[in-house]
């Protein structure tokens, strides 16, 4: 089926966004130059999402938050934009079913859509259903025209032209068959690994920490396992982490912390423990619980590109430092994913960093 006619040019698009990017960047800064009533609605739909999910803490929100603000600008858009050659679309109904792990993580498929000129049905996850709202409403403030670039559905998702579905290995399979004969972007599970050479300064290890625990690693660009050389000393890995053991005074994550002991304690696994995270070894999964870390000993730089080669689909990001990361760049550079990023960066994504290396809105351009 073919949307309402989207009565809008890309440049008046950009710059709603642009506009709403620039309100969420005056609000962190608390500058008083927003009005009363923006700041309001800001509180408010900050203050909602934090009650309907108690993961997204004050200080997770403002990150996300953040991140949006630095890439809703006119520059950053536009040069996101430029090589597509956007013209002449003919309006497409895009169905978007977002996760819910971490705030905002739907916002780029809304985004992607909306700015190609196509109309985003949005069927919000109940993890995260304020943000994108919160950022569409700011965007359409003086440009209500874009309010016809979108619209909600809470049950069943119907007539739409292509999908973009976010979700688990087992949602991955239901949306395979329910959407499979249209055009779609089907996301599963995937994770993120860091490759440790045992070289890293403290500086890039306590980096490393920010890629561990942001989002309490509920992301796929959480780092969820670890690759060490053989006698590796893990003073230094804990050292670096240290720098984040103020979030063993939250109580989901200090709860899930003591369960996954008990039960890793219980199946006799040797575990090192912090007292705030846990790792232990494991060569099967490169997934981990909340507030755990696997770990796996490599011979050689061989033998890891070897390994990330075969797995690349199972993967999101690769960390690493100096040299090894230089290396990995090089090797890798054949996959669209995983993407190979320095420590500390997982979670600040450029606009053009697709997930999954699927090229969001080529894959939009080729339904018009």
């Amino acid at each position: 089926m073919n949307s309402q006619a989207i009565n809008s040019t890309l440049n008046d698009r950009i710059s709603a966004f642009a506009k709403a990017g620039s309100q969420l960047s005056h609000y962190l800064k608390q500058d008083g130059s927003l009005p009363k009533s923006v700041v309001e609605q800001i509180d408010a739909a900050l203050h909602l999402t934090r009650i309907k999910n108690s993961w997204f803490d004050t200080e997770n929100i403002h990150h996300a938050v953040a991140q949006w603000s630095q890439a809703l600008t006119t520059k950053a858009l536009q040069e996101w934009m430029e090589p597509y050659h956007i013209s002449n679309i003919t309006s497409k109904t895009i169905g978007i079913i977002t996760a819910g792990n971490i705030p905002l993580v739907g916002f780029h498929d809304v985004l992607s859509v909306i700015l190609v000129g196509h109309h985003a049905l949005i069927k919000n996850s109940s993890n995260d259903d304020v943000l994108t709202k919160l950022i569409l409403e700011l965007a359409t403030t003086d440009f209500p025209e874009l309010m016809t670039s979108y619209s909600y559905i809470d049950g069943k998702l119907e007539n739409y032209d292509a999908v973009i579905a976010t979700g688990s290995n087992n949602t991955a399979r239901y949306f395979e068959y329910y959407f499979g004969k249209v055009p779609h972007i089907i996301r599963k599970n995937r994770n993120s690994v860091a490759i440790i050479s045992g070289d890293e300064s403290p500086e890039e290890m306590e980096a490393l920490s920010e890629d561990v625990f942001r989002y309490y690693g509920l992301g796929c660009r959480s780092v969820s396992h670890i690759k060490v050389p053989i006698g590796y000393n893990f003073d230094h890995f804990f050292n670096g982490m240290y720098k984040q053991r103020h979030l063993i005074k939250n109580e989901k994550y200090v709860n899930n912390y003591d369960y996954n002991k008990a039960v890793y304690l219980m199946s006799d696994f040797d575990l090192l423990d912090n007292e705030f995270l846990l790792i232990k070894e494991e060569t099967e999964s490169y997934s981990s619980p909340i507030a755990s870390v696997g770990y796996a000993f490599y011979d050689s730089t061989l033998d890891i590109i070897n390994e990330l080669k075969t797995n690349a689909d199972q993967l999101q990001c690769v960390v690493a430092a100096g040299k090894m990361k230089e290396v990995l760049q090089e090797q890798l550079k054949e996959f669209k994913a995983p993407q190979v990023v320095e420590n500390g960066m997982t979670q600040q994504p450029a606009l053009n960093d697709y997930a999954d290396g699927v090229d969001t809105v080529n894959f939009l351009l080729t339904l018009s």
